[in-house]
């Protein structure tokens, strides 16, 4: 949002009163205009044309044993906007061949199909499923889809220290109430790597989050900020979603075809590229 530029005379009372009540309108833009500016610098944060990944999942459940899944992930940035992901879980046995390709285009649209094995067909998931829980994780299907800076507003309330780190805590509330799951999200963010260190979820209301993501350890691989190990908990039942980054290689030129319903479909299309 930019600035907006106000005049006002010095001689009469109420436009005095209406140059105050610009001037304060302004300040806010400003605030506005550097939440956006933060939001839009995290979203352009380098990370690699492409990216191969191999992660652990771990799902704790309260009155259950952990459940450790183990997942290859593949990430293409085709041009600006528009990013191609592909997910595949390798164990155990009971989730191995299970697949989600992720399609996001630079209008800010999503496609998502999941493949199930048990099934044998590649089914597209719904845009009202956004809120559905992706392999019983405390992930949603949204939280696996890009989100343009553009739908949402931002705003910076507040610096805070987090586990030593100065952040700036960016609020983001969307823009169309319909195009998320969230109310608000909050995002304490590293100004010197641009990763969101906590992200906090607001489903049901404004001042109650439901979910709170915590970055455990952050790192630098060829070059580039990520994060290597968080948790994502729901703060209602105290179940969580650990992801253990174990190996990741950026821009090995990964193809096109790699990132199709038929490979989604063929496990052996994506093993050869498998770090």
């Amino acid at each position: 949002m930019k600035l907006m530029s106000f005049a006002w005379e010095s001689r009469f009372t109420l436009v005095l009163l209406a140059g105050v009540a610009a001037l304060t309108f302004a300040a806010m833009a400003h605030a506005d205009d550097s939440g956006t500016q933060l939001a839009q610098r995290v979203y352009d944060r380098a990370d690699g044309k492409d990216s191969t990944a191999l992660t652990t999942m771990t799902l704790t459940e309260a009155g259950r044993s952990p459940r450790v899944r183990r997942m290859v992930s593949y990430r293409l940035k085709r041009k600006p906007g528009e990013i191609a992901v592909l997910t595949r879980f390798t164990e155990p046995a009971d989730i191995s061949g299970t697949g989600l390709l992720t399609l996001d285009h630079p209008t800010a649209d999503s496609d998502q199909w999941i493949y199930l094995p048990a099934m044998d067909r590649v089914r597209r998931i719904s845009a009202s499923r956004k809120g559905g829980r992706f392999v019983n994780s405390e992930y949603y299907y949204e939280d696996l889809r890009d989100r343009k800076p553009a739908q949402d507003q931002h705003h910076i309330i507040r610096r805070e220290t987090l586990n030593g780190v100065v952040c700036e805590v960016l609020e983001s509330i969307p823009v169309e109430a319909g195009n998320s799951v969230y109310l608000k999200r909050v995002s304490w963010i590293d100004p010197a790597t641009l990763l969101p260190l906590q992200v906090e979820y607001y489903e049901k209301n404004l001042q109650e989050p439901s979910k709170r993501m915590q970055a455990k350890k952050t790192g630098k691989v060829q070059g580039y900020w990520i994060v290597l190990d968080s948790t994502i908990t729901d703060l209602a039942s105290g179940n969580q979603t650990r992801l253990t980054l174990d190996k990741i290689v950026f821009d090995r030129r990964l193809p096109a075809q790699l990132f199709t319903t038929q490979a989604l479909e063929d496990e052996s299309v994506e093993e050869e590229y498998r770090p």
